[in-house]
């Protein structure tokens, strides 16, 4: 009997050293799982998943569906910043601190960041009243700044002054309460370094939103490294604070707000994490010039050690036959002659096709470049031609006179297919002299209307 009570009391303690993270969204959503994550700098670190149970509630005398989830986690599980990440796309992820207790929380599944609150954990519910009362204070205090710079004649020294003060006020309130608890790093460094005077243009206004803006992060504090405040801090200050209308303006703008940030992280790990991260941000609009600064001038000066080759082998690949790389090379036999694409001096411009006499569209749209490049003495077309064999091609070609012939075998395992990332045929790089590629061309018609512009 003695030994069943021991057994009952362990199981017991077992349970109760346990802990649940609960989340309710509300209206639910098209999807059955939620994951968990630990976020760890720019990465996140898979924990667990679990199904999202659909239930019914009344509202304003309407049914609504409502999707919770829950999620167990065993007493040794990491204090830090976790994600429920709930859809792939778009804003479908929760963030929140974990120390050792039960979380609850609920939001709406469209906007979770906006709506999110928390009805259990001491640490979200006080982090989340200090975002609500420090973005009060400062939506006051730019209020007055704001309308400084719209009115100058306006005498706003006095309630300036006033919001200064209570926006400090607060902000040594929370920290002061924050005193043992995890979230005090968040609270010191989500507060804006403010002017404590009016500053009187906008120029000046920005400038110092610019230099003070990383004043209160700490870039050392393991808190803040291992959770998802830092790298959107950097976003914000790289893609948005830092902003002009102009391109090229833009440009130095970016990489200047990048060396900013480099000079602030010294922990190189995290460092390799936040490269990364930018690079493939850049890489949604083939921001070309930032990635190659962004390789050259800092992910390359890493130890050796800490760089991914992987990571850099297939971004060089990705982006080797971009719009203002120069065309990767590549040589063939013609004529009894070795040519190289990269020693051709034949033609002004050059219209780089990668095609197959199996493919329906190449044998409709070839023939018809082929017409209209004619008499046309300024572009000469390379015919990169992907095949198994090279039966049809010997007698398919002589139907394309004065054009280079190039033939491809092994078809989608080409070499030179797969450092053009070509996936459907007939595929368009159009070159300059110096076989850089100026267009890529989706079709025809596109294809004819940048050849009429040459």
């Amino acid at each position: 009997m003695k030994k069943i009570l021991v057994l009952i009391f362990f199981i017991s303690s077992l349970l109760q050293a346990q802990y649940t993270i609960n989340g309710t969204m509300t209206p639910t959503i098209k999807s059955d799982w939620v994951i968990l994550y630990k976020i760890e700098g720019a990465r996140q670190k898979f924990v667990q998943n679990t199904k999202i149970k659909i239930d019914s509630v009344e509202y304003l005398g309407k049914k609504q569906a409502i999707g919770t989830f829950t999620f167990t986690l065993p007493k040794d599980t990491k204090i830090g910043s976790y994600r429920a990440t709930y859809k792939l796309e778009g804003a479908g992820f929760v963030d929140f601190i974990f120390n050792k207790e039960d979380v609850s929380f609920g939001f709406h599944p469209d906007y979770p960041n906006q709506s999110i609150t928390f009805s259990v954990s001491n640490e979200n519910i006080f982090y989340k009243q200090y975002l609500d009362a420090i973005s009060k204070a400062q939506q006051t205090l730019d209020s007055i700044q704001v309308k400084a710079l719209q009115n100058p004649d306006l005498d706003l020294k006095a309630p300036y002054k006033t919001a200064y003060t209570n926006i400090n006020n607060v902000q040594n309130s929370y920290l002061k309460a924050a005193k043992n608890m995890y979230v005090k790093p968040f609270v010191q460094a989500s507060f804006r370094n403010s002017s404590s005077e009016i500053i009187d243009n906008p120029k000046k206004y920005m400038s110092n939103m610019v230099s003070t803006f990383f004043d209160r992060m700490d870039f050392n504090n393991k808190a803040l490294l291992n959770s998802s405040f830092l790298v959107d801090r950097i976003t914000d200050y790289v893609f948005y604070i830092n902003y002009s209308e102009d391109p090229n303006t833009q440009q130095k703008l970016y990489k200047e707000s990048i060396i900013k940030v480099m000079s602030k992280i010294k922990n190189n790990p995290f460092k390799k994490d936040v490269i990364e991260f930018l690079i493939s941000q850049f890489e949604t609009t083939m921001n070309l010039d930032l990635i190659d600064y962004l390789f050259d001038n800092h992910y390359n000066k890493l130890p050796e050690s800490i760089q991914n080759k992987k990571f850099k082998d297939e971004k060089q690949k990705l982006f080797a036959a971009e719009i203002g790389r120069i065309a990767p090379n590549f040589s063939w036999k013609e004529n009894g002659k070795t040519l190289e694409l990269s020693k051709l001096n034949d033609a002004e411009n050059y219209l780089l096709i990668f095609w197959s006499t199996g493919c329906s569209h190449c044998i409709r749209e070839v023939p018809q470049i082929h017409k209209l490049l004619k008499e046309n003495k300024k572009v000469k077309v390379i015919a990169f031609s992907l095949e198994q064999n090279d039966f049809a091609w010997k007698n398919y070609k002589k139907t394309l006179p004065n054009w280079h012939h190039v033939l491809g075998l092994n078809k989608w395992e080409n070499k030179t297919a797969r450092t053009y990332n070509i996936v459907s045929t007939p595929s368009y790089f159009v070159l300059n002299k110096d076989k850089k590629i100026i267009a890529k061309p989706d079709q025809l018609k596109d294809v004819k209307a940048f050849l009429e512009k040459l």
